[in-house]
């Protein structure tokens, strides 16, 4: 990605960030009571790791398209606009809904649980995931390529926009409650909830049971768009927020250190009973 791209990139993301966390501050929920030390390293360890993880998933995809199909560099720069954003919701975000959805099986669920493991909604949570989560999702293998195919602009503004929506649907700050107060934006929370992830419907994800009505971590597994999971059956919408979020064996085991989580399977838990080992893969719930 040329300079000036990177650093727009750099700019809105870090806007974006910085505003969700500081309006978290400004409303006491950014260093959120439930954190215990392990969540707070882990997140900490989180916000470090993933821009260098996703960063040389990014030019390793580049490089490898320089070997492997060089005559293709900037070969799609003229394609329109609409043709960009199709390809882009398809490469990028279907897969990450077929990657998340994935990842609530037991063979993946070891890469995803940290994202899960905090008993909080916060912008802390948004990248929080195992290196490896990272490492293979194929959507950053696929934008590493379309950029160097000649997607320049256009996947940096989808990027922004894309995570707009996903920090907005993780923060504390349940900015769609507003839609569901008046009667008159009714219709439009209808809709957005329908296209894209929201505070309620993602909060839903997070949820620590599923059997409150409310809760439902088998399901609403949509990142930017949350259409894929009205098209294939697995959404949940009750314009309701979960009473407690995190994970059952967290509670009946102690949490898992913040190393085990984050770089598992290179270092294995010692808890009694984990899916960050070889003792057995537990029921998420």
């Amino acid at each position: 990605m040329p300079p000036d791209l990177q650093s727009i990139q750099l700019i809105a993301v870090t806007s974006i960030f910085l505003a969700f966390g500081l309006a978290e501050v400004f409303i006491g929920k950014f260093f959120a009571q439930e954190a215990g030390r392990e969540d707070n390293r882990l997140d900490v360890a989180v916000g470090i790791m993933f821009p260098l993880v996703s960063g040389s998933v990014f030019a390793l995809s580049r490089a490898l398209c320089a070997w492997l199909i060089p005559d293709l560099r900037d070969a799609w720069a003229d394609w329109p606009l609409w043709a960009m954003v199709g390809v882009l919701l398809v490469a990028d975000d279907f897969t990450q809904y077929w990657w998340h959805r994935l990842s609530h099986t037991s063979v993946m669920w070891p890469l995803h649980r940290a994202h899960h493991s905090a008993s909080y909604m916060s912008v802390r949570v948004v990248y929080r995931n195992n290196l490896f989560y990272y490492a293979m999702m194929p959507g950053l293998w696929f934008g590493g390529a379309l950029l160097y195919m000649g997607f320049g602009w256009t996947f940096v503004w989808y990027s922004v926009v894309k995570l707009l929506v996903i920090i907005g649907a993780h923060s504390a700050v349940r900015w769609d409650q507003w839609l569901y107060r008046y009667r008159v934006l009714h219709p439009l929370a209808w809709v957005l909830e329908r296209t894209i992830s929201t505070p309620a419907t993602h909060y839903a994800h997070h949820a620590l049971t599923q059997d409150d009505g409310i809760g439902l971590y088998q399901g609403n597994y949509g990142n930017l768009l949350f259409v894929w999971d009205i098209l294939f059956g697995t959404y949940r919408i009750t314009r309701q927020y979960p009473p407690a979020y995190g994970l059952n064996d967290d509670r009946r085991h102690g949490q898992e250190t913040w190393y085990h989580q984050l770089f598992f399977p290179l270092v294995k838990s010692r808890r009694a009973e984990t899916v960050l080992g070889h003792e057995k893969h537990l029921p998420i719930d």
